[in-house]
C-alpha cells in the first residue's frame, strides 16, 4: 500500500512515462475524490484489498507500471487509490453504475465507465469484473486473459493477456 513507481522502458534505455495507470501509477502529489453517488452502497464498498501491483504492457516501447494500492468495492461500485513509495496518494478513482472519475493531483476527469478509464490510462483493456472474482479466489474467465491463482493462499495473483495485442501481464501481491 506504499509502493509506486512508474517507468516506461525504451529499447535503448529508460525514460519516465508521463501518463498514468489506474490498477496501476499516475502522477505524484495528494489526491482526493468526491464520494460516489448513492448507488454505491456501503455494503458494496466493504470488500477491501491492499498491496502492490505490477502491470507490464508489451507495447512498442514496452511499458511497466508498479504501484502500491488500496482497492474497495466491486466491479459495479468501488474506489482505488495508488501510492508512491513514501505513501503519498498519486491518484484515486471511484466508479459506480453512472460512470467513473479519476482524480489526479492537478485534475479530475470523468469517464462513462471503468473500462473506458482503464483503457485510456493504460492503453489496454483490463478485465475489471474478472479481477474482483480473482481477488476472491474464483478463476472467472476473461476473454483474452488467463489467470494463475496458485499463489492465492499467499496473497499472490498473476494474469496474462494473450489477445488482443499488445499482450499484458498483471501481478498482485496482497498485504496479509
Amino acid at each position: 500500500m506504499n509502493r509506486v513507481t512508474h517507468t516506461r522502458r525504451r529499447h535503448a534505455g529508460g525514460a519516465l512515462l508521463p501518463a498514468a495507470l489506474l490498477l496501476l501509477a499516475l502522477a505524484s502529489g495528494c489526491a482526493s475524490v468526491a464520494p460516489p453517488t448513492a448507488t454505491a452502497s456501503s455494503e458494496q464498498l466493504q470488500a477491501r484489498w491492499s498491496g502492490r501491483l505490477s502491470l507490464q504492457i508489451e507495447s512498442d516501447p514496452p511499458q511497466a507500471f508498479h504501484a502500491g494500492f488500496e482497492l474497495r468495492g466491486s466491479a459495479q461500485a468501488g474506489e482505488l487509490s495508488l501510492y508512491s513509495p513514501l505513501g503519498t496518494t498519486l491518484a484515486s478513482a471511484r466508479w459506480h453504475p453512472e460512470g467513473a472519475v479519476l482524480q489526479r493531483p492537478d485534475s479530475s476527469q470523468a469517464y462513462p465507465d471503468l473500462a473506458t478509464l482503464t483503457t485510456d490510462l493504460t492503453g489496454t483493456a483490463l478485465p475489471v469484473a474478472a479481477l474482483f472474482d480473482w481477488l476472491q479466489g474464483d478463476p472467472t474467465e476473461a476473454e483474452g486473459w488467463s489467470v494463475d491463482l496458485a499463489g492465492a493462499a499467499d496473497g499472490r495473483l498473476r494474469a496474462q493477456r494473450h489477445h488482443p495485442l499488445p499482450g499484458a501481464s498483471l501481478r498482485l501481491i496482497l498485504d496479509q
